[in-house]
């Protein structure tokens, strides 16, 4: 069985983009399917990552998974 740990080299990202920010918004480490390794979070990136999913729609556009190196670019 293999589980997904953000203590290794992240590949992806989940990104949540803002709807009227530009540049802001939320990126959490994932595999290349998007699931985020939820237990290995800290209380507060995990209340964000539930916060962005929520407000998907709302205040985000759907979450996007992108290679990690992608967002150094940007």
């Amino acid at each position: 069985m293999t589980t997904l740990s953000i203590h290794s080299a992240p590949a992806f990202l989940l990104r949540f983009r803002s709807l009227f920010h530009e540049g802001r918004g939320y990126a959490f480490r994932c595999n290349a399917a998007g699931l985020v390794a939820i237990d290995d979070l800290g209380e507060r990136a995990r209340n964000n990552y539930f916060f962005a999913r929520a407000m998907v729609g709302r205040d985000y556009a759907p979450a996007e998974i992108t290679p990690a190196h992608a967002s150094m670019t940007q």
